[in-house]
């Protein structure tokens, strides 16, 4: 097992992408502590998949679009499991509308979930890992859209963007610390968010026709990758996006 020993946290792990990285971290031998907003059970599901592995697990509720609830979920995190070795930066959120008509209200929601929380997430991280004496692993989970234009989810897209210039800056900063920190860029993946896409075949053809391997990935697929740069055989990897969406996104065209 690749993390044995490891002590890990996954954002926004009650379901979907985040509660697949958390359960193949503690398959690889990680302890770990997972977080919801508001779908206890879920976070109850994860849990109990990770206890099953033989592994500790600790289950916190925090709102990662508030700093202060951020910065308490690492360090509530730390003192349930001793130290944090891994942050995954998994929770996101999503607001579908024309620029024109988007709210004030929306775009400050998307803005503190999809950035504030990984930006002060991470701080809180490194100076736990600092003060620890260094090393340890950041992985975001971002988006093609970090690259790829997605009209009607402006905000979204901001966010993804500037979540992948802060991992470069980062990769340097936090080098001294003996930190990485890496970005996974999903495409379209099969999860709960995707319901109403999954549901009608007038919007999942042409997508899949958009992505020559023509399915849509699967959470498993998103967290054997971040597994991977959790782990030592990715000790050299830092300052890098690894995008995981079946070659769409230099293979996309708005139909």
């Amino acid at each position: 097992m690749k993390l044995e020993g490891k002590r890990a946290l996954v954002t926004g792990s009650d379901q979907g992408i985040g509660q697949a990285i958390a359960i193949r971290l503690a398959e690889e031998g990680a302890d770990v502590a997972i977080n919801f907003r508001k779908n206890r059970e879920g976070a109850d599901e994860t849990r109990s998949r990770i206890t099953a592995l033989g592994r500790r697990c600790a289950a916190i509720q925090a709102d990662v679009g508030k700093v202060e609830d951020a910065v308490r979920l690492v360090n509530e995190s730390v003192a349930a499991l001793g130290a944090l070795d891994v942050l995954v930066n998994n929770a996101g959120i999503e607001k579908n509308a024309a620029f024109v008509d988007i709210t004030e209200a929306d775009y400050r929601a998307v803005m503190e979930v999809n950035m504030s929380g990984p930006f002060f997430a991470t701080q809180a991280f490194a100076r736990h890992r600092r003060d620890a004496g260094g090393g340890g692993s950041v992985i975001n989970i971002s988006s093609v859209h970090e690259e790829l234009p997605f009209p009607h989810f402006t905000p979204y897209c901001m966010t993804k963007g500037a979540l992948k210039m802060m991992m470069r800056n980062l990769s340097i900063e936090l080098a001294p610390l003996g930190i990485t920190i890496n970005n996974v860029a999903p495409g379209a993946v099969q999860t709960p968010i995707n319901t109403k896409l999954l549901s009608d075949p007038k919007l999942l053809n042409p997508l899949l026709e958009n992505i020559p391997l023509r399915r849509l990935g699967q959470p498993a697929d998103v967290a054997g990758v971040a597994a991977f740069l959790a782990s030592a055989d990715a000790a050299y990897i830092t300052g890098a996006t690894i995008v995981v969406d079946g070659g769409l996104l230099w293979n996309y065209s708005e139909q």
